[in-house]
């Protein structure tokens, strides 16, 4: 039987079943493995419920479209639609916001969130993607919604030196559209050293609609330079100790110079137009995310104890396009720098015929340095400076080997220091500017003692049952909410924390050979949320307010035979506030957190063993949860009406001779003309923009 390893660690108690269609075979959920950094152990014995997109599902569907915000909407049943640009505005997890993360090192910038922490890293470079659905404080701050870890390569085999090399093309029916990247991975063991390798580099063409016009350049991932480095190198100290560093360095820079023509909301939509008018200094993107890591691990440190230490930091900046909603105009962005140790012992207790008992103990440290700017030097924030020290304990029970119980504890401390600061002018509805305000900057503390308790009882194959509780502890989002200070200090702002509760019911299991399932319900509640909404003066203010979002997702795979699979998924949440604090929940949280209902269906068939076809279907509900203003007739930011769509992509792959494999991969492939769901709840003009027509991929690939 083999194992899970999970980030267990006190609060997340966070993993049950996988959606993995890796190979067209049945798969059974002991099959599933989970990489974090807390614990190993079955997946029988978790107690909620993940996503696991695993590497020939990122592959097969990186032959459609290489940007991971694509590949996540399709495979992750309770995740956002994403808006096709480089922001993942929008793209909330179970109705908030998601903490990202690269071999366990965080990449959201939570005091100052600029949605470009999921498209952080090259998919080539990722071996899967783990997502831990609902509240937790597995890694800290930020993951309200859960948790999306990706899981870079490593090397897997005794070979001094393996590889794979890739080389693709991509491009529409149009002129000035084909694209090229390029691959390489490169993996080898001698003795007790071991290594992993990875590089790739993206360039894209300009981007068009089904009716080949180009699509809007603000946030275009047009003609864009993608590049990705990964160095890893391990060392096996003796059967029972491993040591092992880590570089991942990951670039986009933008050389679209597209100019902009702005349409009507509903009616026509902003596309790119003309050449652009080269005002920006700096080209967008994420022109750095530096992340390095160092982890020891002891499997027997002292009798029934191993150890596990992990060392990282983060060096992250990423560039907006050039905007005159600022005083004389300029560029902004978004500069992080993260340090952190996280220490974990596990200490069985007792280990009988019927029942094993075992505590996971240690504690987190970070700090997290996070500040926007404008290219030209002026502050948008203050530097902030966030260190949290967290101690934290968790306790596991297994009996009869059906019914696991845990339950933990994580003391959250952290400490804000932020720097005095002038607000920046900026422009309101009427067209004039902001008065620019002297902020006196200070010292903020928080600390709260969270838990989490769960259950699994595995009754027979064909049905578990699970259900949990957990809480997530953040700091909302900071540098937003002292940009738009109209105090002359920061202790008059309303600076409180969220704390989220989580509850999950639901039951997975195997009936027959041939049929997986999993149904899971879910109710998170905050005291005090956080919501953008639209202002009289400033274009987005958080309104914060008591909430409670509530949602069902399931899915059903199918192997009737073992050359043919299919299946799907449906996800659904709603969610409700009280803005006036007095337990009357009848208004709604907009569409900017709380994402339509979608559909996830694919088929995949095998009819021989070189031969591969696959298509995928993504279907967004049509969401009317707001009226328009009664005497404009327009929306305002986050209420406005979506409308359904529907997406098909088709896949297909053949292996050439021995180490040889050619696929051919076609993004919309009815060429459908529609809107990301981001386009009409945003209800702006300049966003209401079209989606990416028909596109094709070719990648050539070699094993060795």
């Amino acid at each position: 039987m083999k194992k899970v390893l999970l980030s267990a660690a006190c609060l997340g108690t966070a993993t049950v079943f996988a959606q993995v269609k890796d190979s067209l075979q049945t798969k059974n959920v002991d099959e599933v493995v989970m990489t974090a950094s807390r614990k190993k152990e079955n997946i029988k014995e978790v107690p909620s419920s993940i996503t696991i997109v695993g590497e020939k599902q990122i592959q097969s569907q990186l032959t459609v479209n290489s940007d991971i915000t694509s590949i996540l909407q399709y495979t992750v049943p309770s995740l956002g639609t994403n808006s096709g640009q480089t922001s993942n505005t929008g793209q909330t997890l179970r109705g908030r916001q998601v903490l990202v993360l690269i071999d366990g090192v965080p990449q959201s910038t939570p005091l100052r969130n600029g949605a470009r922490d999921l498209r952080v890293i090259d998919p080539s470079a990722i071996e899967r993607v783990e997502v831990i659905k609902g509240a937790s404080s597995i890694y800290g701050n930020g993951a309200d919604g859960g948790i999306i870890n990706y899981i870079t390569k490593r090397n897997k085999t005794d070979k001094k030196i393996s590889g794979i090399s890739q080389i693709g093309f991509t491009g529409q029916n149009s002129g000035g559209t084909l694209g090229a990247r390029a691959s390489q991975l490169l993996t080898g063991k001698m003795n007790r050293f071991d290594y992993a390798i990875s590089l790739a580099y993206e360039r894209t063409g300009y981007m068009k609609d089904a009716n080949k016009v180009y699509l809007s350049p603000t946030y275009s991932t047009a003609k864009m330079d993608n590049y990705n480095g990964m160095l890893k190198l391990g060392y096996d100290i003796d059967d029972n100790q491993r040591v092992e560093a880590s570089y991942i360095g990951y670039s986009s820079k933008s050389n679209l110079d597209l100019g902009l023509k702005t349409g009507k909301y509903g009616i026509t939509p902003t596309i790119g137009e003309g050449e652009g008018k080269s005002l920006e200094t700096t080209p967008q993107g994420t022109p750095r995310n530096h992340n390095i890591r160092v982890s020891y691990d002891n499997k027997n440190l002292f009798t029934g104890t191993s150890l596990n230490v992990n060392l990282y930091y983060q060096d992250f900046k990423t560039v907006y396009g050039y905007s005159d909603t600022f005083f004389n105009g300029g560029q902004s962005n978004v500069l992080s720098k993260k340090a952190g140790a996280r220490f974990n012992l596990d200490t069985q207790l007792w280990n009988s015929q019927n029942s094993q008992g075992e505590i996971i103990y240690g504690a987190d440290i970070l700090n997290d340095e996070t500040v926007q700017k404008l290219e030209d030097g002026r502050f948008w924030t203050p530097n902030m400076s966030m260190t949290n020290i967290a101690p934290f304990l968790l306790a596991k029970i297994d009996l009869f080997k059906k019914l696991t119980i845990k339950g933990g504890l994580r003391y959250e401390n952290i400490k804000v220091n932020v720097d005095d600061f002038n607000t920046l002018s900026v422009i309101k509805n009427d067209g004039t500017f902001t008065q620019s305000i002297p902020v006196a900057g200070g010292k903020l503390s928080y600390n709260a003692l969270v838990g989490n308790i769960g259950l699994r009882y595995n009754i027979e194959p064909y049905i578990n049952l699970f259900g949990s509780f957990s809480q997530a502890y953040s700091i909302n989002e900071l540098g937003r909410i002292l940009r738009t200070s109209t105090s002359e200090t920061i202790k008059n702002l309303e600076t409180k924390p969220i704390i989220v509760n989580n509850y999950e019911l639901g039951a997975t299991g195997q009936i027959s050979n041939w049929l997986n399932y999993e149904l899971t319900s879910y109710v998170s509640t905050s005291k005090l949320g956080a919501t953008f909404v639209q202002s009289a003066d400033r274009a987005l203010t958080i309104k914060r307010a008591p909430e409670i979002i509530y949602g069902v997702e399931g899915f059903l795979h199918f192997t009737p035979v073992k050359w043919l699979q299919f299946g799907g998924s449906y996800s659904w949440m709603e969610g409700i506030t009280s803005p006036d604090d007095n337990d009357n929940y009848s208004a709604k949280i907009n569409n900017s957190r709380i994402s339509a209902p979608k559909v996830l269906a694919y088929l995949q068939v095998k009819p021989v063993p070189e031969l591969f076809i696959g298509i995928d279907m993504l279907h967004s509900f049509k969401q009317d949860r707001f009226t328009p203003n009664a005497k404009t007739g327009q929306y305002t930011y986050g209420e406005g009406f979506v409308p359904d769509y529907t997406v098909f992509n088709v896949k297909v792959s053949c292996e050439v001779y021995k180490n040889w494999k050619v696929s051919l991969g076609i993004e919309n492939f009815f060429n459908r003309l529609y809107q990301p769901s981001i386009a009409w709840w945003s209800a702006r003009d300049s966003e209401f923009i079209n989606s990416l027509g028909k596109r094709g991929t070719l990648i050539v690939e070699y094993k060795f």
